[in-house]
C-alpha cells in the first residue's frame, strides 16, 4: 500500500534543514507521498530509514516481464482483491506444455498451431503467451527441443528441467528472451537462484504448502533472484482457489512480502470441457501464469474471451471512437446505418453488414459505451444526439440521398429524428442477425 506523507515523515529525521529544497521536513515527506520528490535529497535519512522506505514503496505483488520483443508480457502489481474496486492492470498469461519426448516434426507442428493461436475480438488482438518445454529425457535431447522452440515461436518459453547443466546450457541460447525456469524447491534452490540471477531470468518457487513457499520464496529473494513465480503445486480445485486468494490477500492487505509475486497453475486435466472449466474457475480467482496441455481453438478461444472481460475496465466500458466508418467501397449511393460505439455492438454490426457484402457505412454514436436500449434508456441516444453526430461528421457529404437506417428497437424515435435531422429514416431490424437480408433487399 502507498504511504502517506505522515507514515514517511515519521521515518525522516526532522531536522527542518531545507537542504532537500523544502521548508520542512512534513512538506519534504508530503512531496514525497505524491511522487514528486526523491528520498535521495534528504541528506539527513539513517539508512535504516531509508531500507523501510523503500521496501514500503515497493508494489504489494511484483511486476515481472516474460519473453521478450513485441511479445513480451507483464504480470502482477495488482493493486485490488476485486475488480470493481478498480480493475485488474495485467492479463493472465496462458500458455501450453510440451514435452521434450515429442520428434521434431511433431513439436514443429505443435509450435505452429499454438503460433495460431491469435484472434480479433471487439477491435482488440487477444492471443495466447507461454510455451512450457518439459524435460522428459536426457540433457542433450531437451537443450535441442528448446533450441527448436526458440526458433519456431517468439512466445515467452518456460524451462522445466530438474537439471542446472540443461538448464545452463538453454539459457545461454535464449539469452536476453527472459524466460522462465521451473522449479526452485527446498532441495535445489540455492542452484537455481543462481541461475536466475546469473541469467536475470524468471524463476519458480514450488513448495507443498503456503508456509513452506513463504520460507522458500524468501530465501531464494535473498539470493538475488528478483523475477519469482509462486507455485503451489498440483491440488484439487478449491484447494487452488483457496491458495491462490490467501496470496492475493496476504501480499495486498498485509504486504507480506514472501507473496508478493505472480503465481503460476498447471491443468492437469485430459478432458477438454473439465480442463476449461478448471482454468476458467482459477483465471477468474486470480491466476497469472495458467499452462494448459490441450491445443484446441475453440477452448482457447472461449478462455482468451473470459480473460478479456475480466482484465477490462468496469468502469469504462469498451467503446469505439464515434465517427461515420466506412465497410467494403462504399461510395455516396451507399446505405448508412447508425448505432452506438459500444465497442460489442459496433462489431456485431460490423460483422452483419460484411457478411452482407453490400459496401456501406456505420455511423457509431458517442454514447459513453453504452448498448442501443441501455443508452436510449439512459438518453444517450436520443433523435437529438443522432442529428448533432450527422452534423459533426458531415453525414451530408459522405451520402446524398439523406436517408439514415436506425436500429428497429428505437423505432419510436423515427418521427423525431426526422424532424430534428432532416434525414429519411429507415427503420432497420431489430437484432443485428437481421442486418444482412435488410441490406440485400433495400434496394
Amino acid at each position: 500500500m502507498a504511504l502517506s506523507g505522515l507514515d514517511i515523515y515519521k521515518h525522516l529525521a526532522k531536522t527542518n534543514c531545507r537542504e532537500c529544497g523544502f521548508p520542512t521536513c512534513l512538506a519534504f515527506a508530503m512531496a514525497l507521498a505524491k511522487k514528486q520528490t526523491s528520498l535521495d535529497k534528504c541528506t539527513h535519512v539513517s539508512d535504516e530509514a531509508k531500507m523501510r522506505l523503500e521496501s514500503a514503496a515497493l508494489p504489494p505483488i511484483r511486476l515481472i516481464k516474460i519473453g521478450s520483443g513485441e511479445k513480451v508480457v507483464e504480470l502482477g502489481n495488482e493493486t485490488v482483491m476485486f475488480r470493481h474496486e478498480e480493475k485488474f492492470h495485467h492479463p493472465a498469461a496462458i500458455g501450453f506444455l510440451l514435452e521434450d519426448s515429442l520428434e521434431e516434426n511433431k513439436l514443429k507442428e505443435k509450435l505452429e498451431k499454438i503460433n495460431k493461436l491469435r484472434f480479433e475480438r471487439v477491435g482488440q488482438l487477444i492471443e495466447v503467451n507461454v510455451v512450457a518445454v518439459k524435460q522428459t529425457k536426457d540433457d542433450n535431447n531437451f537443450i535441442n527441443k528448446v533450441k527448436l522452440a526458440s526458433q519456431s515461436t517468439d512466445l515467452a518459453l518456460m524451462l522445466m528441467s530438474g537439471s542446472v547443466n540443461a538448464l545452463t546450457k538453454s539459457l545461454e541460447i535464449l539469452k536476453d528472451k527472459k524466460p522462465i525456469i521451473y522449479s526452485a524447491n527446498k532441495t535445489n534452490f540455492e542452484d537455481f537462484a543462481k541461475l536466475a540471477k546469473e541469467f536475470s531470468c524468471n524463476i519458480v518457487v514450488s513448495a507443498e504448502n503456503l508456509e513452506e513457499l513463504a520460507d522458500l520464496s524468501g530465501k531464494v529473494s535473498s539470493l538475488g533472484a528478483a523475477d519469482i513465480i509462486l507455485d503451489t503445486g498440483i491440488r484439487p480445485l478449491a484447494k487452488k482457489i483457496a491458495d491462490f486468494t490467501q496470496l492475493r490477500r496476504l501480499s495486498l492487505l498485509r504486504n507480506f512480502r514472501p507473496y508478493g509475486y505472480p503465481n503460476i497453475a498447471f491443468i492437469e486435466e485430459s478432458d477438454l470441457f473439465r480442463e476449461l472449466s478448471v482454468a476458467s474457475s482459477l483465471l477468474a480467482k486470480y491466476a497469472n501464469i495458467l499452462i494448459l496441455r490441450n491445443i484446441e481453438s475453440w477452448e482457447v478461444l472461449s478462455l482468451l474471451t473470459l480473460r478479456q472481460n475480466i482484465y477490462t475496465d468496469p468502469q469504462k466500458p469498451l467503446q469505439v471512437e464515434p465517427k461515420i466508418y466506412p465497410v467494403g467501397t462504399p461510395d455516396e449511393k451507399s446505405p448508412i446505418l447508425v448505432t452506438t460505439n459500444f465497442s460489442l455492438t459496433y462489431y456485431t454490426v460490423l460483422s452483419e453488414v460484411e457478411s452482407s457484402k453490400i459496401s456501406s457505412y456505420i455511423m457509431a454514436v458517442d454514447t459513453e459505451g453504452m448498448s442501443v436500449l441501455t443508452a436510449w434508456a439512459a438518453e444517450k441516444f436520443t433523435a437529438e444526439v443522432i442529428a448533432k453526430t450527422l452534423e459533426k461528421q458531415n453525414a451530408k457529404d459522405v451520402v446524398k440521398h439523406n436517408q439514415l437506417v436506425i436500429p428497429g428497437y428505437v423505432a419510436a424515435m423515427s418521427g423525431d429524428l426526422e424532424e430534428k435531422s432532416n434525414w429519411k429514416i429507415l427503420v432497420g431490424p431489430r437484432e443485428a442477425a437481421g442486418i444482412t437480408n435488410f441490406l440485400r433487399n433495400l434496394g
